[in-house]
């Protein structure tokens, strides 16, 4: 093994365990910069990790990487007091996925003795957590190359300025607390805070709405589509993105945010390694130029708002509205605008007048009217939810319809729809799908 030709991960090692589903089991596996590990073995990739983990997954932690080829274990920091075991609520991120840091408050981290090797390595990608950033820069080479990839644990960018002119690419998702403070109305503001640091490509990752490669220096931007299809289990997509999208840097910036992300999107269709290692193989066997060629969804975070989205459902207070809150939530989640007619023109009763439901009913209109695109909820097959349906497509606008209880699998519904589907996640897809098609027709 020569360190100076390896690629090392750092970062935390936790459990992940998925929370039990009605419609999903359970799922146990090692996570953190494990997934980021699964990405570049999957790309063959030569690497080793210095990890930060309790003692009790040393052992385990080694022994697996080793079958992912790692050709070096460096146990960098000890956690005490929490056992680094992540539980997940929503493994699709079909919203916020309520992550949970078990005993995060009760957390340590002591960096240990007989690390020195660690200063042999020229390419690192790291993965901020509960360590000091500041000692860890004092344990690499000077000339050392990095990339962060900032999560959850860098309150602040001022952190990362002991890296300065080391820094290769600062890679930021849209779920980043980091981006919804600083970046999730204007990306520009985040932008000269990041040049400040002088990092060569800012990559940021849009869920699916694909994602932007930044080249800082030049201005140039590149916009990455996504591949949508059945999301398995979501987590972990992010890290497998950033750990290829680096390791091909030396390709070109954009050119491996192309690759990188068609190795994310085999990595959120499947939990199995060795079926997940022979999509990447099979998908990045396309060029690059051909991947450009296939084309795929861009809905960048900022564009999204700029589309009025319609919901037709029964939004009314009395009702069971489990699946409403659940709709919205993700809708809001995802950064999409919603006209909620019910609470823009009032919630009416049996008793309402006449005149009042007249002027419900055209104000409903001119709002249906305004909008780019219906998305349907249908509950109890309500009535004013499936005229609203029919409305939008006869004024030829696509129409995303969410049937969770499967009570409208009629004809008119089904055909019209641009997507029908009594799963969330599906439905999801669709309205990303069709308003990116609707940004490309805007001039």
């Amino acid at each position: 093994m020569n360190a100076n030709y390896d690629f090392l991960l750092v970062g935390e090692i936790y459990v992940d365990f998925t929370l039990p589903k009605p419609d999903a089991g359970s799922k146990l596996r090692l996570g953190g910069i494990v997934h980021a590990a699964r990405g570049l073995w999957a790309t063959n990739v030569k690497f080793a990790v210095a990890a930060v983990c309790p003692g009790y997954l040393v052992d385990q932690a080694r022994a697996y990487l080793e079958v992912l080829g790692c050709t070096e274990f460096i146990w960098l920091a000890e956690v005490r007091g929490a056992p680094n075991l992540m539980a997940i609520g929503d493994p699709t991120e079909l919203a916020d996925q309520a992550y949970q840091d078990i005993l995060r408050d009760e957390k340590s981290v002591s960096y240990l003795g007989d690390i020195a090797g660690i200063k042999a390595f020229k390419t690192c990608l790291i993965f901020p957590g509960k360590y000091d950033l500041t000692f860890l820069r004092s344990l690499l080479s000077e000339d050392v190359e990095v990339s962060f990839d900032i999560a959850y644990d860098l309150p602040d960018l001022d952190l990362l300025s002991s890296f300065k002119e080391n820094l290769a690419a600062i890679i930021i998702s849209t779920s980043s607390p980091m981006f919804q403070g600083r970046g999730s109305e204007d990306v520009s503001g985040l932008l000269n805070d990041l040049r400040d640091l002088s990092p060569r490509v800012f990559l940021l990752k849009e869920n699916r709405g694909g994602s932007r490669v930044f080249d800082v220096r030049t201005g140039g931007i590149e916009e990455v589509p996504a591949l949508l299809g059945e999301t398995v289990n979501s987590v972990g997509v992010g890290d497998v993105y950033s750990a290829v999208f680096v390791s091909l840097l030396g390709e070109g910036a954009f050119d491996a945010g192309w690759k990188a992300a068609r190795a994310a999107t085999c990595y959120a269709q499947t939990t199995y390694p060795d079926d997940f290692k022979r999509d990447v193989q099979r998908s990045l066997a396309l060029s690059v130029d051909q991947m450009r060629g296939l084309g795929g969804t861009v809905l960048p975070w900022h564009v999204r708002p700029a589309f009025q989205i319609y919901f037709a459902a029964p939004d009314f207070s009395y009702i069971d509205r489990t699946h409403i809150e659940e709709a919205l939530r993700a809708l809001a989640y995802h950064n999409f605008r919603l006209r909620r007619p019910v609470q823009e023109n009032g919630e009416l009763n049996p008793q309402s007048p006449m005149h009042e439901m007249r002027a419900t009913y055209l104000g409903d209109l001119g709002l249906l009217e305004e909008c780019d695109l219906v998305f349907a909820l249908p509950l109890e097959r309500d009535p004013g939810t499936l005229v609203e349906i029919g409305l939008a497509l006869a004024a030829k606008k696509p129409v995303i319809t969410y049937d969770p209880l499967k009570e409208n699998a009629n004809t008119m519904v089904m055909a019209g729809s641009t997507v029908y589907s009594d799963k969330l996640d599906t439905c999801l897809n669709g309205l990303f799908e069709a308003l990116s098609r609707l940004r490309v027709m805007r001039p």
